[in-house]
């Protein structure tokens, strides 16, 4: 079960990686990001995906933009993480 929490947070991190770069340097392809995040071009494209589907991102003729609504997320994202934690470590002492 953990496994599986483990590897979600992993995605989720490399979301918020896409996502943060394509607000920093938009707008901005594919190619460009993958060299950016040292990563393979399916996963940033997978991550593109995702975010788009979410609304944090969307497509321009020149590349991914963010949204009004990424802005928002990361206006509070360390506030959500730190809630995030604290849910954790109720859980640890819970053990």
């Amino acid at each position: 079960m953990l496994e599986k929490m483990k590897d979600e947070i992993e995605l989720v991190c490399r979301h918020l990686e896409v996502a943060r770069a394509v607000a920093d340097h938009q707008p901005i392809g594919i190619m460009k990001l993958s060299e950016l995040l040292e990563q393979p071009s399916h996963r940033i494209r997978y991550s593109l995906h995702v975010l788009e589907q979410l609304g944090y991102i969307r497509a321009s003729p020149d590349g991914a933009v963010a949204t009004a609504r990424a802005v928002e997320l990361f206006g509070h994202l360390n506030e959500d993480l730190d809630e995030l934690v604290r849910m954790l470590e109720t859980m640890k002492r819970d053990a």
